[in-house]
């Protein structure tokens, strides 16, 4: 059996002396995994980058083996991710999570193309940082994680909504919020917004995202720990912001 679709490139490992297995994120079968020949030849190899968008046929003699990928390139993101530290961190973020929380083989297409939005948007200083935070609340809301920022869990009001409570992701407004506001996540505007944001709101933002990245995602995928990528980006951006 065989099947084509386009998708980007999650993760590359070495299989032997000069293949690999691939991982790729498609358009019509999700997060897919297949071997590739000569993955180490100076054709193959530029390809299979994290980030890359790619054709793919997989083949396989049945649907549930490894199967083998023949893999065209269509978009190199290289030049702009190697632009800064941040873009290269943030790719790393976006594959990393992508690989971690996507099980194989089912299909998300609002997400992927969620996800390849957001990578076409990296080296845009303008506009990719926001693109990536409101990205993270979508991965939540697929995986069925989403938080509930549209009215006050205390009052039902929309009115000034400044925390988000790390039990239920609910937004809570400043008045309602009253002695527990220091236990409560920061709700930056950004995260109620898509058209602009300063740095620092969204750095800010990022630690009520991780938050439920960490308490809501991680465990329901066997209590395995984000990967590092993730962290690592939200250090990195908080420390910039």
């Amino acid at each position: 059996m065989d099947w084509q679709d386009t998708g980007v490139v999650l993760t590359t490992r070495r299989h032997g002396e000069s293949s690999a297995i691939l991982e790729v994120f498609t358009e019509t079968h999700g997060r897919h995994a297949g071997v590739v020949r000569g993955a180490t030849s100076r054709k193959v190899a530029p390809a299979l980058q994290p980030g890359t968008q790619v054709a793919v046929v997989w083949r396989a003699r049945l649907e549930s083996h490894l199967g083998a990928f023949t893999v065209e390139p269509i978009r190199s993101r290289a030049a702009a991710v190697m632009s800064g530290r941040q873009e290269l961190a943030a790719l790393n973020a976006v594959t990393a999570l992508l690989t971690f929380a996507l099980p194989e083989r089912q299909a998300h297409p609002r997400l992927y193309a969620q996800s390849i939005t957001l990578l076409d948007m990296i080296g845009e200083a303008e506009v990719w940082p926001l693109a990536y935070l409101h990205w993270e609340l979508a991965l939540l809301d697929e995986l069925g994680f989403g938080l509930d920022l549209t009215s006050c869990a205390v009052t039902g009001g929309n009115d000034r909504l400044a925390y988000v409570s790390p039990r239920t992701g609910r937004a809570v407004s400043a008045s309602a919020a009253g002695e527990w506001a220091d236990r409560l996540l920061p709700l930056p505007a950004c995260l109620l917004s898509v058209e602009t944001a300063d740095l620092s709101g969204v750095a800010e933002a990022l630690r009520t995202t991780g938050h439920f990245l960490n308490t809501r995602l991680a465990p329901a995928l066997g209590d395995r720990p984000l990967p590092a990528a993730r962290q690592r980006f939200a250090d990195l951006f908080g420390r910039r912001a």
